[in-house]
This record gives structure tokens, C-alpha cells and sequence, in this order.
């Protein structure tokens, strides 16, 4: 259970952690390699490769377009976690997979779970899939001891909260705005109340995401929690130097350094 120990460790220390998303495969399989172990250099502790989707409900236009240009470029899940077998023969960093339900289901719950686990996955993500009906798929991400990392809302309720909490590994993904992933310029209030909602059920490791763009929103979110997560400013830095990948790598590992410097 590497990404829960991981962030547990940096609490121990006093540490804030830094959870950094990219898309498979945007703009090639090549690239996201070196983009992790730019990623890892600047300072993250866990890296969410996502799975390119056709219909990815929970992202906004920015991961959209990036799904869409991995897609173009027939990137699989065969090929994808080849990827993430050679990230993990030179990089030691928890690695999960975000995807929705679909393409698990086609690819075979057992044999997607299993596939994972062989190259060295540590956990999956899964933000279509409710507490009711991830029954199934969380018994053999046990069997396999990857971490299903679950969700919550700023609508969730006390009891969601509860059942949510007895099952989470890994950490809890505290959604800081109802609505899709993407950069926003205000993030709400609701943040310090939904944390402190939960924190009565569990002590697993907490982390927000979904919306925040910058160094600025990053310190004023890290106050409540004890991790953050950054995609769509991310997979943007991406879209706007895909073409010039010296330049790509290098504002990457300076955006990431710059938000692991502000949480500190």
C-alpha cells in the first residue's frame, strides 16, 4: 500500500504532499515517461496517469482535449502500462491509474487489476464508479493489493462519509468543487468545512483537487489537508508545448517545483 504509506510518511514528518495527474499518452507514450521522471524530480510524491477516455464525465475541456489527442494516436491500456513498467524500473514513485468504469469493464475487471499489479501499480481511481457499485472491483483490487481510492463531495453526507471512510485506502480524493476537473480562478470556501466534516471517521491521508490552477491556490488549499492535486494546469503546460519537448519537460518541472515549493 505504497501511496497511503508514502503520504502517511510525509505527515509524520510534517510534510505536505504534492499529487501531480498527467494523461497517458499526451502527446505520445514516450513523452509521459520522461514527464514523470521530470515530475518526480521536481518534487511530487505520487503520479495519477490517466487512462485517455472517449466520454470522460468528471474532466473538463482541458483533460477532454488530452484524452482526445492520446486517442488519436491509438494509445491502449496494453500500452500504457508497458509505460508504466519501464517508469518503474527507474523511478520508485507511487504510481495510480485514473480511469472510468468502461474501459475496465471491456478489458475484464480480474485481468485489468491483475495486468496493473504485474507492472507495478500501486492504486486506481475510478471517478464514475459510486460506493454502491464498486463492490466488485474493490475485492480484487484487495486480492491484488492495489488502493481504490474513493471520492467525496462537498455534498456528501455524514453517513456517505462514514461508509466511504470504512472502506478508503490510499487517501480520500475531497472533490473541492461540485462539477468537472479544470483551472479555476476563485476555489470555494467549502473546502475547510468538508475537511473538517471528515476528519471525525478517519485518519487516512486527505487530499484535495479538482481546480486548483496555481501556487497561490495551492497554499491556501494545503492549510486544510494533507495533500493536494494538480492536473488540468498540468496536462495545459502539456497542450501548449507539445510540440518542443525540452521546453515541455522544463515548464513542467518548474510549474510542479514551484506548487511543491508553496505547500511547504
Amino acid at each position: 500500500m505504497r501511496i497511503e504509506k508514502s503520504l502517511r510518511r510525509s505527515r509524520e514528518r510534517g510534510r505536505k504532499s504534492l499529487i501531480i495527474y498527467i494523461t497517458a499518452g499526451d502527446p505520445d507514450l514516450k513523452v509521459t515517461e520522461e514527464l514523470v521522471y521530470s515530475i518526480v524530480e521536481a518534487g511530487a510524491d505520487v503520479v495519477e496517469v490517466g487512462i485517455p477516455f472517449s466520454d470522460p464525465l468528471a474532466d473538463g475541456p482541458t483533460i477532454q482535449q488530452a484524452s482526445q489527442r492520446a486517442l488519436n494516436r491509438k494509445v491502449t491500456i496494453p500500452k500504457i502500462l508497458s509505460t508504466v513498467e519501464k517508469i518503474g524500473k527507474k523511478s520508485s514513485v507511487p504510481i495510480a491509474l485514473m480511469t472510468y468504469y468502461n474501459p475496465i469493464f471491456y478489458y475484464g475487471l480480474d485481468r485489468f487489476v491483475a495486468d496493473s499489479r504485474a507492472v507495478g501499480v500501486d492504486g486506481l481511481i475510478v471517478p464514475d464508479l459510486p460506493l454502491e457499485e464498486s463492490k466488485e472491483l474493490r475485492g480484487i483490487t484487495e486480492r491484488f493489493e492495489i488502493e481504490l481510492i474513493p471520492f467525496i463531495t462537498p455534498t456528501s453526507t455524514p453517513e456517505r462519509i462514514d461508509a466511504i471512510a470504512k472502506v478508503a485506502q490510499g487517501f480520500i480524493y475531497c472533490v473541492s468543487v461540485t462539477g468537472v476537473t479544470g483551472t479555476r480562478e476563485n476555489l470555494s470556501l467549502d473546502v475547510a468545512e468538508m475537511i473538517r466534516k471528515i476528519r471525525p471517521y478517519t485518519d487516512i491521508p486527505l487530499a484535495i483537487g479538482f481546480g486548483i490552477s496555481n501556487a497561490k491556490q495551492a497554499k491556501e488549499m494545503i492549510k486544510y489537508t494533507d495533500a493536494i492535486i494538480v492536473g488540468s494546469a498540468v496536462v495545459k503546460i502539456i497542450e501548449n508545448y507539445q510540440n518542443d519537448l525540452s521546453m515541455l519537460l522544463g515548464q513542467v518541472r518548474s510549474f510542479v517545483k514551484f506548487l511543491k515549493e508553496a505547500i511547504q
